[in-house]
């Protein structure tokens, strides 16, 4: 949404957003605040990491685990069992542990 209506012109496709929120009555995900929205992407190359920060409007931060460059986050994909949890394509809830592939296909 924010790359397609131009509020954040910068963003690159295949984008992977984590909000952390405060729910009521520990789990039962009735919404009181979003603490932090983190979006973890590819951006214009031509776009700098300070033009990106000067926008007083939000906290930003920038290079949690290096250059995306052209090939994006790529690097987690199926390959980190740390990771695993990017492969889900989200939702609420912990994963149980295990991997997708070449194990136990009940994990």
């Amino acid at each position: 949404v924010f790359r397609k209506n131009g509020s954040c012109y910068f963003l690159r496709p295949n984008g992977k957003p984590q909000v952390t929120i405060e729910d009521k009555n520990g789990g039962t995900m009735v919404l009181i605040h979003v603490h932090i929205v983190l979006i973890s992407t590819r951006h214009d190359e031509t776009v700098t990491n300070y033009e990106i920060a000067k926008d007083s409007r939000r906290k930003n931060i920038i290079d949690g685990c290096g250059g995306w460059g052209s090939h994006g986050g790529g690097v987690f994909f199926g390959k980190y069992p740390t990771k695993i949890i990017i492969d889900t394509y989200g939702g609420w809830g912990s994963h149980g542990g295990g991997a997708f592939s070449r194990k136990d296909p009940t994990k």
